[in-house]
């Protein structure tokens, strides 16, 4: 279980408070208005951002000082972070080792999760021959090899186009069920969350609020998701 507990994460001069709980194995979509902290909730639970108050538990143990390598954390970002001078297979294996020296069962795992998210034959490729779909699927297979309890995901397919965001979406809850990962996915998108989120964390006014059943929140928003949502 992931827990964060009387939380307050600082990002500059904005503070959100969280006080939640999310279960081992849930897909949670973080969703609010647009500045309301979404980014700043996922990133703290990374460890990219302060937590000035409370802690984070993962299973009991507590993350809330660890470095961002040392927690059970992938996270997949907006951009993806593919270094355009590194081949696909290359990419993919800087989630085992920063320094590209792997061990010959090692390049199979890397070779197995390009298999896995579609790009088998494709390792000797530079990201700038792959679609933005594909450049999409190298970044997922980088988490994949990692193997983390937890999966973030910060809109990393919001510059794609709607078959192949849902397309992306579907693959990303295929490898989290087949893991057991905990998955919390940032997105703008009720749609999104529909599609494979089991519960919605909503953030807004300051505050992440405890999970909730997705269709319960998204079929009956609170005022404050009304609003973003451009309902009555």
């Amino acid at each position: 279980m992931l827990r964060l507990e009387n939380c307050r994460i600082m990002n500059g001069d904005y503070a959100v408070e969280a006080d939640l709980e999310i279960s081992a194995g849930a897909c949670v979509a973080v969703i609010g208005p647009s500045g309301a902290g979404k980014s700043t909730l996922v990133e703290a639970v990374a460890g990219f951002l302060p937590v000035t108050r409370g802690r984070i538990l993962w299973n009991g143990a507590d993350l809330t000082s660890q470095p961002p390598g040392k927690r059970p954390v992938a996270m997949l970002f907006q951009d993806g972070n593919l270094f355009p001078h590194l081949t696909v297979a290359q990419n993919v294996a800087l989630g085992l080792h920063a320094n590209l020296r792997l061990s010959e069962a090692e390049w199979s795992q890397v070779g197995a999760a390009l298999e896995r998210v579609g790009l088998g034959g494709m390792g000797t490729r530079k990201p700038a021959a792959l679609s933005g779909g594909q450049q999409s699927r190298v970044a997922l297979a980088r988490v994949l090899v990692q193997g983390r309890d937890i999966l973030l995901l910060d809109e990393p397919f919001a510059a794609l186009g709607p078959a192949l965001k849902a397309e992306m979406l579907d693959l990303v809850a295929d490898l989290a069920r087949e893991s057991g990962a905990t998955v919390l996915m940032v997105s703008h998108d009720p749609n999104d969350a529909r599609r494979i989120a089991d519960q919605v964390v909503l953030v807004a006014e300051g505050s992440a609020h405890p999970p909730q059943a997705t269709a319960e929140l998204l079929d009956n928003p609170p005022p404050a998701l009304q609003a973003y949502l451009g309902t009555d």
